[in-house]
């Protein structure tokens, strides 16, 4: 009887053990997530953690661990900037990578310069949040940070009312 009992226990044990397979995850797994300044290419350079209101784009690149079709979302979210209303969602971008893929850029720009603040960035896959990174962005401290102004040319001399009509009667039918 003592041993029925140990093996109906074993039995059962290697039962339960059976039924309660771990779930696989089918969400990828992620390597890494930074942040980056446009680099001379106008694509996304190395890992940076400081940026200035004149940082336009800034780059998330989101690098998964495996190669995949994966639902990635990110947020951009103003968590404290003055003038804005807190946690406000900035820009929300979506990406399903292809199945070799394995990295996704995203970019977010402002229509002209950033408003220097406290940001955070939220990343979805597969619509569950797996990470954020929050930064900072600050004014322009000196003449060599601030964007450069382009200076209006002036514009063209007007022609003389004369001048036309000389052109007219020579050139006549280019002017009509």
């Amino acid at each position: 009887m003592k041993y029925f009992i140990l093996a109906l226990l074993i039995f059962v044990s290697f039962g339960v053990a059976a039924a309660q397979e771990p779930a696989s995850d089918t969400t990828p797994v992620i390597d890494e997530i930074f942040l980056a300044k446009a680099n001379l290419q106008g694509k996304a350079g190395e890992a940076a953690e400081k940026f200035l209101v004149t940082d336009v784009p800034i780059f998330c690149v989101v690098r998964l661990h495996s190669v995949g079709v994966a639902s990635i979302r990110m947020d951009l979210i103003a968590a404290k900037v003055p003038g804005v209303e807190l946690e406000k969602e900035v820009v929300s971008l979506s990406y399903t990578t292809k199945s070799n893929e394995d990295r996704v850029n995203f970019t977010a720009r402002p229509s002209g310069s950033w408003v220097s603040g406290k940001y955070r960035v939220d990343i979805f896959i597969g619509g569950k949040k797996v990470r954020n990174i929050e930064f900072e962005i600050k004014a322009a401290s000196t003449e060599a940070e601030k964007p450069p102004v382009l200076k209006r040319s002036p514009k063209p001399a007007r022609r003389s009312p004369s001048g036309e009509k000389v052109a007219r009667q020579t050139y006549g039918r280019a002017f009509r």
